[in-house]
């Protein structure tokens, strides 16, 4: 069973930095590879439908923002180490939310930004953004 488990998060004050680690797990008891799933980063808050933040094909040669986060978070993967990051500068108190990891098999040049295009999603871990 593929497990996805989320690390990073924290409360910091507006302005500040932040980076979200995600690692993956189970792949090789099931033949796969870090590689055949492309990630995506998703945030919740409090009374707020989950909405994708950023996503990041296989090689992660590609990779999506949404609008609310472009210049200043930057999404990668460590192929190698199974390992996705997203780095969160400039924080705003908006940024307030679960972000949740998650993967999806594809080896498209493209990453998708709907949850709905996901198979596998982590806990999620707290960021809390202080004004």
């Amino acid at each position: 069973q593929l497990q996805v488990l989320e690390s990073g998060g924290g409360l910091v004050q507006a302005g500040e930095s932040l980076r979200l680690t995600c690692t993956v797990s189970g792949l090789s008891e099931l033949g796969l590879n870090f590689d055949d799933y492309a990630m995506g980063w998703f945030r919740q808050a409090p009374e707020k439908e989950r909405e994708g933040v950023s996503c990041i094909n296989w090689s992660g040669g590609r990779a999506n923002y949404a609008d609310s986060v472009k210049g200043r978070f930057t999404i990668s993967r460590d192929n190698d180490n199974n390992t996705l990051y997203l780095e969160m500068t400039n924080l705003k108190p908006e940024d307030t939310a679960t972000y949740y990891c998650a993967a999806a098999p594809s080896n498209g040049l493209e990453c998708d930004s709907e949850a709905d295009y996901y198979d596998y999603w982590g806990q999620g871990t707290q960021v809390t953004v202080s004004s």
